[in-house]
């Protein structure tokens, strides 16, 4: 045999074993798709960036990212099996579960509120006190069960003692005079009223967390009877892996975080400079990014939310206590070994 042809020979082998690597990599990678609550926006920059960091491949998983919208409810899509794991606040999930969807949290990226009512200070409001006789503007769909519960707390009947406007997400009831308070995101909403034109000393914000009415927001579930497969528990603990160091990155890096979601939005309207200013705001809510707690779900704030939707002063938006059956650290553990 010449040297030439083993030459040939020994290359087409190196070829053949590459392309078989390659092929049983990819083979091997686990597939996740992933819903989120709203559309493309720094609220999610954790996912995106774990994405297009490689963060995902890093622990042998393809992510598939879903946005979300108006007319699409992540609960549905789980429902429906076209998800995985989906991006909820913690009220939508919980009734859903009482519904009949079977909703487990498996991680809390956010660990505080980032909800809070803002008010005109033209409007005689500056305190908690000066709301009596004032239109407050409020979400629904399961928004408003703190809200009614700090009115109760407060001793304030709606329809009473204050008027309800029940609000699009927008901010043109106060822009417009319709409302003295509007609900609003620390990231969002509330900048929104700043690029309209108003002054931050023109507003005076309450907090729902500093007011202690605050449920959990955008946490990661998952539907209980998939956790019964070890196969699905392994995959999930991979991309919970990938997603804390997307969200790791993304709080350390928000500029750059800001441009990887700007390429994901198809429609052209996000900015580098909003949602640079929205991560910067998303990280205030994300105390445990960085730390060895990333992702904890504390049973604290769990039961505390639970309490907070069994007492809303207003019809519930759920009737019986979970306990610790919504709730699981099997995965959120798992993870921290990736």
């Amino acid at each position: 045999m010449s040297k030439l042809t083993l030459s040939k020979m020994l290359r087409t082998a190196c070829a053949t074993i590459v392309v078989a690597t390659l092929a049983t990599t990819a083979h091997a990678m686990d597939k996740v798709t992933l819903q989120l609550k709203w559309l493309p926006q720094a609220q999610f920059a954790g996912y995106y960036v774990a994405k297009e960091k490689g963060f995902y491949k890093d622990h042998g998983i393809e992510v598939t990212i879903k946005p979300g919208g108006t007319d699409i409810s992540p609960v549905q899509v789980i429902a429906g099996h076209s998800a995985d794991v989906i991006v909820d606040w913690m009220p939508d999930a919980l009734a859903a579960r009482e519904s009949g969807v079977p909703l487990v949290n498996i991680a809390q990226i956010y660990n505080r509120s980032g909800m809070m009512l803002t008010c005109k200070k033209s409007s005689g409001i500056h305190s908690p006190a000066d709301l009596k006789g004032k239109t407050l503007g409020v979400w629904y769909g399961g928004n408003e069960y703190p809200f009614f519960n700090w009115m109760a707390k407060l001793g304030l009947k709606p329809g009473k003692d204050i008027h309800i406007l029940k609000q699009g997400f927008n901010v043109d009831p106060l822009l417009r005079g319709q409302a003295d308070c509007i609900s609003a995101m620390n990231y969002n909403e509330y900048w929104q009223l700043i690029d309209a034109g108003m002054k931050p000393d023109q507003l005076i914000s309450f907090p729902y967390e500093d007011e202690g009415v605050s449920t959990l927001e955008d946490g990661l579930y998952v539907l209980a009877p998939d956790l019964k497969k070890p196969a699905f528990v392994s995959k999930m603990a991979k991309f919970l892996a990938g997603t804390f160091e997307g969200w790791n990155y993304a709080v350390k890096h928000p500029e750059e975080a800001a441009k990887i979601v700007v390429a994901q939005d198809m429609s052209g309207a996000a900015t580098l400079a909003v949602q640079q200013r929205q991560m910067e705001n998303v990280a205030k809510l994300i105390t445990y990014a960085n730390t060895d707690k990333m992702g904890y779900l504390e049973p604290k704030a769990y039961h505390r939310t639970i309490n907070m939707l069994l007492n809303s002063g207003k019809a519930t938006v759920i009737k019986k206590d979970p306990g610790n059956s919504a709730m699981t650290h099997v995965v959120w553990e798992l993870a921290k070994k990736e």
